[in-house]
């Protein structure tokens, strides 16, 4: 593995959760999510990867509990092909199953414990898949 910052995308119909992380810690912290329309923000897409310089990007791949694709896998891979072809970076894809389900429970788990004293907003889940993404991917590397 290079070493290095990485940038990780939670692709969603309506919302790309995003993290930056490092292989030297192997660990990532969710930053905010991007809308998508008709299509992601690719101007806050470009943004963050100016702003991280990335070795590489990670995207979550969206997968049924058995494996197989869902309806928005397909969209994930397309997202993953024009961030490559637009950035140069290579990109990796990792099984995402289970993520939201993490990123919900360790939500609730914030909030039930007081370190997080708001109310989780929309966006937060989208971040902290995209960590719990990002961190898997850095441990596999490790």
């Amino acid at each position: 593995m290079i070493g290095g910052t990485y940038l990780a995308f939670d692709y969603g119909s309506k919302r790309i959760g995003t993290a930056v992380g490092d292989s030297l810690t192997q660990t990532a912290r969710p930053l905010a999510a991007i809308a998508v329309h008709a299509q992601p923000d690719w101007a806050a897409v470009d943004k963050l990867i100016h702003e991280w310089r990335p070795a590489a990007l990670i995207v979550g791949l969206p997968l049924d509990e058995d494996g197989s694709e869902q309806a928005i896998t397909e969209p994930a891979r397309r997202f993953a092909r024009s961030l490559q072809q637009r950035s140069g970076l290579q990109v990796h894809l990792i099984d995402e199953r289970y993520s939201s389900r993490a990123a919900d429970y360790e939500l609730r788990d914030a909030r039930s414990s007081g370190r997080m004293n708001r109310r989780v907003r929309k966006g937060d889940r989208d971040g902290q898949a995209a960590r719990i993404v990002l961190e898997q991917w850095l441990a596999e590397q490790g």
